[in-house]
């Protein structure tokens, strides 16, 4: 592939993936000046900070770089806020450490000069930061591994697209925006078109980012899109989550538009992230655990132990797959966000589908909206299903029909106050990522909805400047 340098040159760098003796010389070229060494925060933005190629290869790469231990203890708008155990004034905000894990480094095609490698975070004493949402999957993965298994993933995003920049959105106090089509353009080609430019440019660098690009189609909701990536190994595929998800904000301001991954930005239809999981044999011959011809719909026994898990525990592990106040506007009846807990085959109303055959045969959890965590979310269908596979729970039987009007299914959490509320109660939870991780996530959950209680929104003046 071809890298523009920032002294302008066109360079062939081959494959977008990276070793670092491959970055060294383009680094002695001037082709890379700048490494951008990067974790996913809470809220699985990118936090991190941008080192000089030359720093990173001489220091960075082997021995980390330092970074505030708040950027895993404060609320959306960086604000340091109480109750979080590994960082606060009383112990000083001091640092963690961001260790990178060569095996990311990559480029960046749509930033001049750049290159990005995803970090661990560790303390001073060489443990690792157990809430940190790398963390918490790699440690539900050494469960599978411990059992033979490993996890394959795919996720697939959504997100809508606006003709004005963020800046202009912020200064409008993202009030009458212009989405970037007029109507409905589920699978549209022709509105879809008028976003190419940009939807291009978006496939392409992350193709050049090291993702494999598979399709991309509109949505229901104005100015919506999805575009599809392969799946791959767990942590790969949410590394690969948090670069796209980063990546597309920056290419669209480069074209003076926006998008959001909001869950639910309007009344309109929210904000998907369906989770495509599958296991299979870790080592050897890679094969099928979730594939058995022999039994009822090709699922296997793991398969069916592991799915009925994971419906066991969706209601006390929603948290981390809607983990926002405005994650849960999206759970409505006919929206083609789930609400009853089951599970069908090639059935869009449930919350889990059952979708391919033979080796490919998968789970699709349809409960994650696009301001997931892709770690976390990945990490609880995890823990889930350990727990089914662990207890030997039975499946119960599939939802043929509409599963929105089933009656006698259990329902996901309405609000994320009650999505806490499970989550603390949860010995699953507590079992599959410890007491400290739990409690962080709890802190982070009473921040919101404090400051959510706060607040005066639009509905409430509409509702009552004059009327009430």
């Amino acid at each position: 592939m071809l890298l523009r340098s920032g002294a302008g040159r066109l360079t062939d760098l081959g494959s977008p993936m990276l070793s670092l003796a491959d970055l060294e010389p383009m680094v002695a070229a001037g082709d890379i000046d700048t490494v951008i060494v990067a974790f996913a925060d809470m809220q699985g933005r990118l936090a991190g900070k941008r080192v000089s190629g030359r720093d990173f290869v001489d220091e960075v790469a082997a021995h980390g770089a330092e970074c505030c231990s708040y950027l895993l203890a404060v609320d959306v708008d960086m604000n340091t806020v109480a109750g979080y155990a590994m960082s606060s004034w009383d112990t000083g905000y001091g640092d963690m450490v961001m260790l990178p894990d060569l095996n990311t480094l990559r480029l960046v095609p749509w930033l001049p000069g750049t290159a990005l490698v995803m970090a661990d975070l560790g303390l001073r004493d060489g443990s690792a930061v157990a809430a940190a949402p790398r963390s918490i999957l790699r440690h539900q993965l050494d469960r599978l591994s411990q059992q033979g298994l490993a996890a394959n993933v795919a996720t697939e995003l959504e997100f809508a697209v606006f003709d004005e920049t963020y800046r202009q959105a912020w200064a409008s106090g993202y009030r009458g925006l212009t989405p970037a089509s007029d109507y409905n353009i589920d699978y549209a080609i022709l509105a879809s078109s008028r976003m190419e430019p940009l939807l291009r440019d978006i496939r392409l660098g992350m193709q050049g980012a090291g993702l494999h690009c598979e399709a991309i189609k509109g949505e229901c909701n104005r100015g919506q899109q999805e575009i599809g990536f392969r799946y791959d190994d767990a942590l790969v595929t949410c590394d690969n989550h948090a670069i796209y998800k980063n990546g597309a904000k920056e290419i669209a301001d480069q074209h003076g538009k926006s998008l959001t991954f909001m869950a639910k930005y309007d009344e309109r239809e929210g904000n998907s992230c369906h989770i495509h999981l599958s296991l299979r044999a870790a080592g050897g011959d890679g094969s099928a655990v979730f594939a058995d011809s022999s039994r009822p719909h090709g699922m296997s026994s793991t398969f069916g132990s592991f799915l009925a898990g994971g419906l066991a525990t969706m209601r006390e592990l929603t948290l981390f797959y809607a983990p926002n106040i405005n994650s849960y506007k999206r759970f409505a009846d006919g929206s083609f966000a789930p609400t009853a807990l089951s599970w069908g085959l090639d059935n869009r109303t449930c919350a889990v589908r059952v979708v391919g055959r033979d080796h490919n045969i998968r789970m699709e959890c349809r409960v994650p909206g696009g301001d997931v965590n892709p770690y976390l979310a990945v990490a609880a269908l995890i823990a889930g299903g350990m727990h089914g596979i662990e207890q030997q729970l039975e499946l119960p039987e599939p939802c043929n029909g509409n599963a929105y009007e089933a009656a006698g299914m259990e329902r996901l959490p309405v609000t994320l106050a009650e999505a806490a509320a499970l989550f603390e109660k949860s010995a699953v939870a507590r079992q599959a990522f410890g007491d400290g991780v739990v409690a962080h996530y709890l802190n982070n959950a009473r921040v919101e909805l404090a400051a959510f209680n706060a607040a005066v929104t639009d509905w409430e003046r509409i509702r009552g400047f004059e009327r009430l």
